[in-house]
């Protein structure tokens, strides 16, 4: 099966993921999203709110609300030790089903940061990534610079693999996580944006 990998806080989910994650079944050609809640990103603070388990929880009742959806919560990342790198997170699930193709779920912001990573080149080069518009970022533009990049490093090296990189025409959703938990805080009613 084709596997789309999409790793994030979830914190909480909403119709933004919600969103994206029907692109990836209905309009794409992966069989299954894995959702994998991790439980510390290594660029982020330490200030998540719900521990991991709590947030998997959370995620796994979002997810049986939308019994249509082609996603499994998946808690890899929970069991693994710190740092929760995606590069080991993609190695692991490869480990654990061969059978299985697995494709890495990315924000704009993400791709244009993600020579930060570790093993970047080959999460883009043997997992590749699927990218999901963000506001303030030019998808094509940040994956043209990595191309470009990409065959900068390869002339007369024929046998490196190139940047497999693919984008994904989601909806822009004018709500983050941070404002959902923002305005729970304030008391404001978010439930419309909750998924």
């Amino acid at each position: 099966m084709k596997i789309a990998v999409y790793p994030g806080s979830f914190n909480p989910l909403h119709i933004g993921h919600l969103a994206i994650m029907k692109c990836l079944t209905e309009e794409m050609d992966f069989d299954r999203v894995y959702l994998i809640v991790s439980p510390q990103n290594p660029f982020k603070g330490e200030e998540l709110r719900y521990s991991g388990r709590k947030r998997y929880e959370a995620a796994v009742m979002a997810v049986a609300r939308h019994p249509e959806l082609k996603v499994s919560v998946d808690d890899i990342e929970l069991h693994m030790p710190a740092p929760q790198y995606t590069i080991r997170t993609l190695d692991a699930l490869s480990a654990r089903e061969p059978e299985n193709s697995f494709t890495l779920v990315i924000g704009a912001d993400n791709l244009d940061a993600i020579r930060r990573w570790k093993d970047s080149e080959r999460i883009l080069t043997e997992y590749g990534v699927v990218v999901y518009p963000r506001k303030g970022f030019d998808i094509e533009a940040v994956r043209l610079r990595l191309l470009n990049e990409r065959d900068g490093h390869t002339a007369g090296q024929s046998c490196l693999s190139p940047y497999r990189i693919r984008t994904i025409d989601a909806p822009m959703v004018e709500i983050s996580s941070s404002e959902i938990r923002r305005g729970i805080a304030e008391g404001r009613d978010m439930e419309q944006y909750l998924m």
